[in-house]
C-alpha cells in the first residue's frame, strides 16, 4: 500500500524538515506485521514528494493471535486484503514514521509547524464502506478537494460490478500536523475496521489527534463510532467530551447599559430589525448562523412566512438553552416541523446549511480571528450561498459614547476586532465582489450624526436577484 504527499510550498524542500526525513535517504521502520519504507521520488525548490510504502507480511498477519479481524471467520486469516490496501496499518505507519511532525515539532525550522501549505495526497488503494458519499462526508468539511477512482471487482468480468476500493486523491492547504492527523483518523474510518483491539487508550488517541478539528466536524459521531469499531460505551465517552460546553460569549458588556435615550434593549432591537429585513426579503427558508440561545429563532417562528428555520451554533449548551426557551418539546407538530437546531462550526463546510433563501449572522464575525473569518467567508458566501445574507457587527466609532470604555478598548473581551463604518464597508464590498453579491449598508438604532449608530448592518443579495435589491433601499 502506498501513500504519497506532495507540496508546492516555496521552498518545497521545507517538507523534509517538517517530516524529519532526509531527502537523500531511504529509511525503514519496522512494526508488528511488516516494514514501512519512506523515500522521496522528487525533491526540488518547486515541488517535493514523499512516499510511505508499507510492506505487510501476510504470514505475520496469520501468526498474530487474533488474525486480521479476530476469529470471526477463520478463512479470513488466510484470504484478505490487508497487505494491499490503506487501513489501520497505514495509520500505525504514519505515527511510526512521522511522530515528530504529528506532535507539532520541528527542530530545525520550528516556524514551519504553523504554516499552512498546499498539499496533494494520493492513496493508491483504500477500501471505503459506503462509497464516494462517505469520503465526501469525511473530507469535504475539512476543506479538501476530492478525486476518486473506483476500481472494478475484476476487469475481465465487468458484470461483477464495482468494488469498494478506490484510488483517492486529495488537495488542501493545511499545516503538516493537521494533514497527518486527518489521515491518521480518517483512513481507518473509511475502511470501518481496525487490526487491533480497541480499548480506553484508543478513545484517548482519538481525542488527542482530533482535538483541533473533530469537535466541530459535522460527522463527528459517525467518525467516532467507526474509529472505535462501534463500541458504544467508548463512543459515548468521547462524544461527551466533544460536546462539552464551550464558552459562549455573553452579550456585549457595554450594551448591558444602553444610552439613556434608547427605550428598547439594544439586542432586542437588533434582532427585530434583522427579522424585519428577512421578511422584506420574502425569504421562506432561513438559517441563523451562530444562533446562541435562540432569540432570533423565536421571532422567526412567530412569523408564518418562514416555512423552514434552522439554527446553528458551536455551543452545545447554548442549543440546549434554545431548545428550552423555544419549548420545542411542547409546541405543536406543525410548528416543530418548521424549526431545527444543529451544532456546527462556520469554519468547516457543512451541507446542512446549504440551499436556504437567507442567512443571518448577528454579532458573530467580530468573535472570529482573521483565519477563521476567512474560512467563514468561504463557507457562507461560496458554499452555502443563500440568496440573501444579513450581517450585523458593532460600530467601533460609537464606543466613545460609552462611559468606562477607554480609547481602543472593545465592548467585549471575546471580540477579536470591532470595525469602523469604513472598515466594515471595505470588508463587505470585497465580499460582494468576490462572491458575486450586491450589498447595501444600514444603521441599526438611532444614528448619531458624528459617530453613526451603535450597530451596523450589511445586506447582501446575489446578483441573480439584483432587481430585488430595491427592497432594501
Amino acid at each position: 500500500m502506498l501513500l504519497t504527499i506532495t507540496t508546492t510550498h516555496q521552498p518545497a524542500s521545507d517538507l523534509s524538515y517538517l517530516l524529519h526525513k532526509h531527502p537523500g535517504k531511504v529509511q525503514e521502520f519496522e512494526f508488528s506485521t511488516g516494514v514501512a519504507h519512506v523515500f522521496y521520488p522528487e525533491v526540488s525548490e518547486q515541488k517535493c514528494t514523499i512516499c510511505l510504502l508499507l510492506d505487510i507480511d501476510p504470514v505475520g498477519l496469520v501468526r498474530r493471535s487474533n488474525g486480521p479481524r479476530g476469529n470471526d471467520f477463520a478463512l479470513e486469516q488466510y484470504v484478505n486484503d490487508r497487505p494491499y490496501v490503506a487501513s489501520s496499518f497505514m495509520s500505525s505507519a504514519i505515527v511510526k514514521a512521522f511522530s515528530t511532525a504529528m506532535n507539532g515539532r520541528c527542530k530545525e525550522k520550528p516556524e514551519l509547524v504553523s504554516v499552512p501549505m498546499p498539499f496533494e495526497i494520493e492513496i493508491a488503494a483504500i477500501p471505503v464502506r459506503g462509497g464516494e458519499a462517505v469520503v465526501k462526508e469525511l473530507f469535504e468539511p475539512l476543506g479538501y478537494q476530492i478525486e476518486l477512482q473506483r476500481h472494478p471487482v475484476d476487469t475481465h468480468f465487468p458484470e461483477w460490478g464495482e468494488s469498494r476500493y478506490f484510488t483517492l486523491r486529495l488537495k488542501n492547504t493545511v499545516t503538516a500536523q493537521q494533514l497527518l492527523s486527518h489521515l491518521y483518523i480518517l483512513i481507518p474510518v473509511c475502511d470501518n475496521d481496525k487490526h487491533y483491539w480497541i480499548g480506553q487508550s484508543e478513545a484517548e488517541k482519538l481525542l488527542e489527534k482530533g482535538q483541533d478539528w473533530l469537535p466541530l466536524h459535522p460527522a463527528r459521531e459517525f467518525i467516532t463510532m467507526r474509529y472505535l469499531k462501534h463500541q458504544r460505551s467508548l463512543a459515548n465517552q468521547v462524544m461527551e467530551v466533544l460536546l462539552k460546553d464551550e464558552a459562549t460569549p455573553e452579550e456585549d458588556e457595554a450594551e448591558e447599559k444602553p444610552v439613556p435615550e434608547q427605550k428598547k434593549r439594544v439586542h432586542d432591537m437588533r434582532l427585530q430589525t434583522v427579522r424585519d429585513e428577512l421578511k422584506q426579503a420574502n425569504a421562506k427558508t432561513v438559517v441563523d448562523l451562530g444562533c446562541g440561545e435562540g432569540k432570533l429563532l423565536k421571532l422567526l417562528l412567530e412569523e408564518k412566512q418562514f416555512e423552514k428555520i434552522l439554527g446553528m451554533d458551536v455551543s452545545y449548551r447554548s442549543l440546549e438553552i434554545a431548545r428550552d426557551k423555544l419549548k420545542l418539546d411542547k409546541i405543536s407538530t406543525a410548528q416543530r416541523q418548521r424549526i431545527e437546531l444543529i451544532q456546527g462550526s462556520l469554519t468547516y463546510r457543512d451541507k446542512r446549511i446549504e440551499g436556504f433563501d437567507a442567512a443571518a449572522l448577528v454579532e458573530v464575525i467580530e468573535h472570529l480571528d482573521e483565519p477563521r473569518l476567512a474560512a467563514l467567508e468561504k463557507i457562507v458566501f461560496k458554499y452555502a450561498k443563500p440568496i440573501d445574507v444579513i450581517v450585523t457587527t458593532p460600530n467601533a466609532e460609537y464606543n466613545k459614547k460609552f462611559e468606562g470604555l477607554t480609547a481602543g478598548q472593545m465592548r467585549h473581551s471575546d471580540h477579536r476586532f470591532e470595525w469602523t463604518r469604513a472598515e466594515f464597508q471595505q470588508w463587505g464590498n470585497r465580499i460582494a465582489e468576490e462572491y458575486n453579491y450586491d450589498v447595501v449598508y444600514k444603521p441599526v438604532g438611532e444614528e448619531d450624526p458624528e459617530v453613526g449608530a451603535l450597530t451596523q448592518m450589511a445586506l447582501f443579495t446575489t446578483k441573480q436577484r439584483t432587481p430585488a435589491l430595491n427592497r432594501f433601499l
